[in-house]
């Protein structure tokens, strides 16, 4: 994989994680490198696209409101993210996170302490998500009459 896609899919992960969550861990590392904002954490607007049958072609399906932040780290190091909704902690710490991944001395103590277990908690909440929806779906079936000519 890629050092792009292997970026790519941290920053997903860090983007739909717990904001508290992220911000106790940051408070708990030790030796993390001064930082300075580059963006505050501000809040926008996106649009977001949907295809019909998930295949079909693209449109504008409507907005939905995120969250971005950048921060540079004291030895040059750029951390960027953009989390869906009105929440600027998670952008700010998921930023700081970004730009630690991207050290060599700091990814395999993230990955392990962080990012893995949150992939967990994760896949676990999308599992239940499927149980529940399971539990109401309802089969429709049309009876087919048999006629005569």
């Amino acid at each position: 994989m890629t050092q792009q896609a292997l970026r790519a899919e941290w920053m997903k992960t860090l983007a739909r994680a717990n904001a508290k969550q992220l911000k106790h861990y940051w408070e708990s590392l030790e030796g993390a490198p001064s930082w300075s904002l580059l963006r505050a954490p501000e809040i926008g607007l996106a649009m977001v696209q949907g295809r019909i049958g998930g295949d079909g072609p693209a449109f504008n399906l409507g907005e939905v409101t995120v969250t971005r932040c950048s921060v540079a780290l004291e030895e040059g190091t750029h951390g960027y993210a953009c989390v869906k909704g009105r929440q600027k902690t998670l952008a700010l710490h998921a930023a700081l996170l970004d730009a630690l991944l991207q050290d060599e001395r700091w990814y395999r103590r993230i990955l392990e302490e962080l990012l893995h277990p949150i992939r967990r908690q994760l896949q676990e909440q999308e599992v239940e998500r499927d149980h529940r929806v399971q539990r109401t779906r309802v089969d429709f079936f049309t009876l087919v009459r048999g006629e005569t000519a």
